[in-house]
């Protein structure tokens, strides 16, 4: 455990947001966690992983807990399916690829998607029709106020869209410190529903994909539509994709025929977030240093030394002109800080 002062986030963060960090605590396995829970100065704590779904607008004045304890195991295998253990400090899409080479099947939809694995769950991270409640089996997690671990199964978590019980009623309570998924490793139910990726696979003459396959169609298509967050600071898609009755969307595509859409059920629609803001003309905009992506308006970047507080004023204004113009209300998928 190593313990520093006013250490700059500005390479902790994806957005790329300078913000300070009055004392930072690197964790590297669970023991040196509850020594940094134990110390009696403390009550609360910045939890901080791979940074990669925040938007910092302020310095931290609480000790920042940077947890970075690395592994991968397997637990057991059956006739087809695998089950493995990921430690939270190990990078999304690392974690990923080593699915792909070891021929583990059921995450290859959620390539290249930033940020460390013991935040997928907070998030419930989905892409392409696929989400992490897809796999997911378990968390380890422990108490910040008690120290005790706890087990989060599958129905513990009340997974949703980009949601669960770690955003809600417990919030700020848990430091989660290891994932367990259950994957295939024979007979794979590949996801290529989506029609980006079915694009992908045909223009590669691609007729009976591999998860490989699938994997490197997902790496081609986010890296075409998504700025790289080491090349030009961003959190990935800035704003959930709203989902609305099916009679607002109805009055809605008699006068915009054209608007893309998701059946969700018999009464609820998904609209692109994306489009409502490109509709709204913000796709490609610059304001200072803070703007949005020219590849995808769902996409909110720092084109260098934008400050936190600068991209919520940005994010700010397109949730009130989509508000005005389709009377929808857009929910940022961002944690701000």
């Amino acid at each position: 455990m190593s313990i520093q002062h006013n250490v700059s986030l500005k390479e902790f963060n994806t957005f790329g947001i300078d913000a300070k960090a009055k004392k930072f605590i690197t964790i590297t396995n669970i023991s040196e966690l509850l020594v940094a829970l134990q110390l009696t100065e403390f009550s609360e704590y910045f939890v901080l992983g791979g940074g990669s779904n925040m938007l910092l607008t302020q310095d931290i004045e609480l000790p920042v807990l940077h947890i970075n304890n690395k592994g991968k195991r397997v637990v057991y295998t059956t006739n087809n399916e695998v089950v493995v253990e990921i430690q939270a400090g190990e990078n999304w899409h690392e974690f990923v690829l080593w699915c792909i080479e070891n021929d583990f099947g059921g995450v290859e939809n959620l390539s290249l998607i930033p940020g460390n694995v013991g935040t997928s769950p907070i998030q419930n991270i989905g892409a392409y029709g696929v989400e992490l409640k897809d796999t997911f089996v378990r968390c380890t997690a422990i108490d910040i106020e008690t120290q005790e671990q706890k087990v989060f199964m599958l129905d513990d978590c009340n997974f949703g869209y980009r949601n669960s019980i770690f955003k809600n009623e417990a919030k700020g309570k848990y430091i989660i410190t290891s994932v367990v998924f259950k994957l295939t490793h024979k007979n794979h139910k590949l996801n290529t529903s989506y029609g980006a990726i079915q694009e992908e696979l045909a223009h590669n003459n691609i007729t009976n994909p591999t998860i490989k396959n699938v994997s490197d169609a997902v790496i081609a298509i986010r890296e075409r539509k998504l700025p790289n967050p080491k090349e030009i600071g961003n959190s990935g898609s800035f704003f959930k994709n709203p989902v609305i009755s099916k009679a607002d969307f109805d009055t809605l595509e008699a006068s915009h025929s054209t608007i893309p859409h998701y059946v969700i059920s018999d009464t609820e629609i998904k609209v692109p977030a994306g489009w409502l803001i490109e509709q709204c003309g913000f796709k490609g905009k610059r304001y200072g240093d803070a703007g949005v992506h020219k590849n995808q308006a769902l996409v909110l970047v720092n084109y260098d030394n934008a400050t936190g507080a600068e991209i919520l004023a940005l994010a700010k204004k397109i949730q009130e002109t989509v508000l005005e113009k389709f009377n929808i209300a857009i929910e940022a998928e961002v944690n701000v800080i």
